[in-house]
């Protein structure tokens, strides 16, 4: 693809580090637009132009999530680089996997993050076999992990699961059985029983993987 010009969007719910990537790539030459979150999403299910290339960050507020928008975008032909400030390898990992071309972290010295970009739009590797291979066991490992938290989860009643839902927002036995209309008595029954279903331990890890199967 090289001397091509293809279109770049750079997505960033900072608007100063979006614009200062995109000015950068200007002066390289390139074709590349600072866009936010909310207009990424109106172009969602847009075919992308030959070459279209996206620039994304993966916590990108108001709920999205930029692991989740990966697949989304391949799927209409955009190709990927992940710039984020996101330290939590398997989100990172995730989202090669399901086909960004690589990733940067935002803390790169910022030639660096340019030249990574104009690599990536001019169609350049950006990541040796050995460390994809990596980051798809890592992704992999971690999708296991969320199935089997999630056929746990199917284990508990409806009930059981508005009993997780109150626990993981933090209100104690006496505040559930009000809000439920039941016996504290109950409430604990019903605690344990989510115990053993979940295989934890505590209520402090029965609201962490209430807070995990929300992700």
């Amino acid at each position: 693809m090289s001397g091509a010009h293809p279109e770049i969007l750079v997505v960033d719910d900072h608007v100063l580090v979006s614009s200062a990537i995109a000015m950068a790539l200007g002066a390289r030459g390139l074709t590349a637009h600072a866009i936010s979150p909310d207009e990424l999403a109106g172009r969602m299910d847009t075919p992308a132009p030959p070459g279209g290339l996206v620039l994304l960050d993966l916590d990108l507020g108001g709920g999205l999530d930029g692991v989740g928008l990966v697949p989304r975008l391949r799927r209409v032909g955009w190709r990927l680089l992940v710039v984020t400030g996101s330290t939590d390898e398997v989100r990172i990992a995730s989202a090669v996997a399901a086909g960004a071309l690589g990733w940067i972290p935002k803390t790169a010295p910022f030639d660096e993050l340019v030249d990574t970009a104009v690599r990536a739009a001019e169609g350049r590797s950006l990541m040796g076999g050995p460390e994809r291979e990596r980051l798809a066991r890592l992704a992999e490992e971690a999708a296991r992990e969320s199935e089997a938290r999630r056929e746990r989860w199917r284990r508990l009643t409806p009930r059981e699961q508005e009993i997780v839902g109150h626990i993981a927002a933090g209100r104690r036995p006496a505040a559930i059985a009000a809000e439920c209309v039941v016996s504290v008595a109950t409430v604990r029954t019903q605690v344990r029983s989510i115990l053993a279903k979940l295989e934890v331990g505590s209520q402090l890890e029965i609201a962490a993987l209430a807070r995990d199967l929300q992700r």
